[in-house]
């Protein structure tokens, strides 16, 4: 069998695509998954029904050895979805999509991770971290997610949600609320959403001139656009963010000893602005023995086939 499918799930589509073992994604379609209130076999089905139909027009029928699924709070062990908050058919619920999706495909294997880990695996298939046993890889989107890998094996603890980096603690006094009831999130810093609230909170803590006091609802696109224009709080919003990411890698670098950091995920395309505070806060904090020796990489994978690769990575 010389092909999978790979699946992301997301909170408002689903992406999924035939590839090949070379990590070519040779047909793909998006569903959505925002409109099914909380019938979860609803979904499921019309998922069901796009993979059959992806295979088909691919001309793989028959020659598909799995299915790869990411999907927010997915657990590994049990192909179960957790009470995901930002999926109206898995909030407050436990879906075993996994099973129902295989019984949906006439019994073809399904095995689902949660979306920062099917990234992992990805990248150690296809991309920069190929061959490689030991990274971590933090996705920088609207969260910030991850994924970690020791000797070659994604980290999934006994109960199948180990890897939850982005809500390690940063900031102990007065931290920001997040999501997940918690306050002083890495994701409340380092996240789209984060850098944009720390945005918000320097133009209202100063009057010094910037490009973003002309933009209603600011995001990150708008801080990184103001950034590559040369507007000095907007560059100083991401050094401020490189700061807090590289001293919380120099903790993560601390439990695992990775021989990479890769970064992945809308933020990471202001690369130009936060790798040199992110590698000079990570030196900075991490214990003497590492200094210097942690390199800390970005993507190589296309990010419109990014999720796909990764979630398809699972079935090989």
């Amino acid at each position: 069998m010389d092909f999978a499918v790979g699946i992301d799930i997301g909170g408002q589509t689903s992406k999924l695509g035939v590839v090949d073992r070379d990590g070519n994604v040779l047909n793909g379609t998006v569903i959505r998954s925002d409109t099914y209130g909380t019938d979860s076999n609803a979904f499921i089905s019309a998922l069901a029904d796009a993979v059959k139909k992806c295979i088909a027009d691919a001309g793989v029928s028959g020659k598909v050895c799995g299915i790869g699924v990411g999907a927010p709070n997915g657990n590994y062990y049990t192909g179960q979805i957790l009470n995901a908050p930002n999926l109206a058919w898995a909030a407050g619920q436990t879906v075993p999509i996994a099973g129902e999706l295989s019984a949906g495909l006439g019994g073809l294997p399904v095995t689902l991770t949660n979306d920062a880990n099917a990234a992992a695996v990805g990248e150690m298939t296809y991309g920069v971290a190929r061959g490689m046993r030991d990274f971590i890889m933090i996705t920088l989107g609207t969260g910030v997610g991850s994924g970690i890998v020791i000797d070659g094996n994604v980290v999934y603890g006994h109960d199948g949600f180990a890897g939850e980096l982005g809500h390690v603690n940063v900031v102990h006094h007065g931290g920001r609320l997040c999501g997940c009831g918690q306050h002083g999130c890495l994701e409340t810093y380092c996240s789209a959403t984060g850098v944009a609230r720390t945005a918000r909170e320097r133009l209202a803590a100063s009057v010094a001139p910037s490009l973003l006091r002309d933009v209603k609802d600011v995001t990150s696109k708008d801080v990184y656009e103001a950034a590559r224009q040369g507007d000095r709080l907007a560059i100083d919003i991401f050094k401020y963010t490189g700061t807090v990411m590289g001293r919380a890698l120099a903790g993560f670098v601390a439990f695992s000893a990775p021989e990479a950091i890769v970064l992945f995920g809308g933020l990471a395309r202001a690369r130009e602005f936060i790798y040199e505070p992110v590698v000079k806060s990570l030196n900075r904090y991490v214990m003497p023995v590492w200094k210097d020796k942690v390199k800390v990489l970005f993507s190589s994978l296309k990010e419109s086939d990014a999720a796909i690769l990764g979630a398809s990575a699972l079935a090989w």
